[in-house]
């Protein structure tokens, strides 16, 4: 992974001492609320409902094993003893107090981490693939542009207040794991008719209460081009953004009301007079590359006994089977470490559990961890040879529930019980379906089922793209919940579509499984959930959840 240089070191050093002076200033009241406002913003401090809540930065969701044993020990000193992962690959903490914040930056400072720009209207963590480098549909490894981009626009001064927060996500494999077509921008390293690696570029998608999927502007970028392209498109939206209404002011409205057509060719007159002077250099590709280069791999072969153990032990089978993918490299696996155990926040991990876990990736993943924007976290690089007793140890600390890309895998915001934007608590609602299934066949049954959480129109938990969307609302004091069917983050993206009026607290469960029993009643031979909905449309769904009313 990339190893800051002194550059890098200091800027993280300085900015920390920058916010301990900001900091103390307000405390003493030299500061007023709304000076001290953009300063703490810029980070990761926001003030919540219970208390400030932290947001550190996790560059597209890659962790060393040090990094998650200093986490682990922010967590115990100066929080609660937990952090919460979300789905931008980053960790938040809930419960800091104000004054010990620049302690926290400045212990994070010592393992290359930080919390800039992890909020504000600027651009924010670059998120990808949580299966860079090892996974077998991979074009091009992602990583090495993710950081080039994390550099060029960390402190970038003429994008540090852009008319909204500014998200960009990059995807190197034929399967999209980085959801590129919800952000403002997407990048996909495609081939074109020369054989040559560049990118695609989509812009204008997002969440939050105005979902739209984003659009391709530029099918084939090359590599040299990257930045300059970034720039002209931001370059363009810094200047036509709306800044008069914030609901209105990310560049998905723009490239709306524009129109595609419209807001390329603006983009493409910026480009065409910034391109030359801001190229790329090839080499420096090169040299950021090498930070990403495999680890030193036995020469192994793919291991025929794994599959007897796998036959011995059911349980061990199932965590295999759903907790476990290939890797390219034969005689390895990727293993998934599940945070969402039954009864537990989804994305939650205590601070015993990131030193375990940071004790595990040394002796059996080369020290490295990754966070998936599912809200999980990843060991990329298993011996076959060692699943059986990884699979022992992470059952001891919980993290081997057999459930990634099921329906109890659920993405959830923290919702009413920790966020003041919240209209409905979510973690409730997500373990109330999680206990609906007391029977592991009937979960596996069901099969690839993505159900999303939101505790407002903000859309944390990606409501909208869940193939099952559950959004938190208010209602007189009381908490119902609107759902939606049909949504997807995936290759094929799409926005759910309403199923009908918002259920109550006490049926929101009822109608989840309503929803799951329809679901099995019409569905083809191997159609999976999202198939069927696409097929058959709302109206049976329907008629199951609301019965003649």
């Amino acid at each position: 992974m990339y190893q800051y240089d002194n550059y890098d070191q200091t800027l993280v050093n300085e900015r920390a001492a920058q916010f301990r002076n900001q900091t103390e200033r307000f405390l003493k009241g030299e500061l007023s609320e709304a000076q001290f406002l953009p300063l703490r913003l810029m980070n990761g401090l926001y003030v919540q409902k219970h208390a400030p809540m932290l947001r550190i930065a996790i560059p597209y969701g890659l962790l060393a094993s040090r990094q998650l044993r200093m986490l682990a020990h922010i967590a115990r000193t100066y929080d609660k003893g937990y952090g919460h992962f979300t789905t931008r690959q980053n960790i938040q903490f809930n419960w800091p107090k104000l004054e010990d914040v620049p302690n926290v930056l400045a212990e994070l400072a010592t393992v290359q981490m930080h919390a800039i720009q992890t909020s504000g209207n600027c651009i924010r963590n670059v998120t990808s693939d949580h299966l860079a480098g090892v996974s077998q549909d991979e074009l091009e490894d992602p990583r090495p542009y993710c950081e080039i981009i994390r550099q060029w626009s960390t402190l970038h001064p003429e994008f540090s207040f852009l008319p909204r927060k500014f998200k960009i996500a990059i995807n190197g494999a034929a399967k999209d794991r980085a959801a590129t077509q919800l952000h403002d921008i997407g990048l996909q390293l495609v081939k074109n008719e020369r054989d040559e690696v560049g990118f695609e570029v989509l812009v204008g998608g997002g969440l939050g209460r105005t979902p739209i999927i984003g659009v391709t502007i530029r099918p084939f970028l090359e590599k040299k081009h990257l930045l300059s392209y970034l720039e002209a498109i931001l370059r363009v939206y810094n200047r036509y953004g709306r800044r008069d209404n914030k609901f209105k002011a990310r560049i998905k409205i723009l490239v709306k009301e524009l129109g595609k057509e419209k807001f390329t060719e603006m983009v493409e007159a910026e480009w065409a007079a910034i391109k030359d002077n801001l190229l790329l250099d090839l080499e420096e590709i090169e040299r950021i590359r090498k930070f990403f280069q495999p680890p030193p791999y036995e020469t192994l072969t793919d291991d025929p006994p794994l599959l007897e153990k796998t036959a011995h032990d059911s349980r061990f089978a199932a965590w295999f089977r759903h907790n476990t993918v290939p890797h390219k490299v034969p005689g390895y696996r990727v293993v998934f470490l599940s945070l969402k155990t039954p009864g537990k926040p989804p994305g939650d991990l205590t601070e015993s559990q990131m030193d375990s876990v940071a004790d595990l990736a040394d002796r059996y993943s080369f020290g490295e961890i990754r966070v998936t924007h599912t809200q999980n976290l990843v060991l990329a690089d298993v011996k076959q040879a060692d699943l059986l007793e990884l699979w022992q140890e992470i059952q001891a600390l919980g993290l081997a529930t057999p459930n990634i890309g099921t329906a109890t895998d659920i993405i959830c915001c923290p919702g009413l019980d920790f966020c003041s934007l919240a209209n409905a608590t979510s973690i409730p609602i997500a373990n109330g379906i999680q206990h609906i299934f007391d029977n592991l066949d009937y979960l596996y049954d069901l099969g690839d089922i993505r159900i999303n959480i939101s505790g407002c129109m903000n859309g944390c938990g990606h409501h909208t793209v869940g193939h099952i969307g559950i959004l938190g609302v208010d209602k007189k004091g009381e908490e119902w919940y609107q759902i939606t069917l049909g949504g997807s983050s995936g290759k094929d993206a799409s926005l759910g579509e309403r199923l009908g009026p918002s259920v109550s607290k006490e049926q929101i469960c009822l109608a989840v499984e309503a929803i799951f029993q329809t679901y099995r009643d019409q569905r083809l031979e191997d159609e999976a959930f999202l198939e069927t909905v696409r097929r058959i449309g709302m109206r049976p769904f329907q008629e199951r959840v609301y019965g003649d009313n």
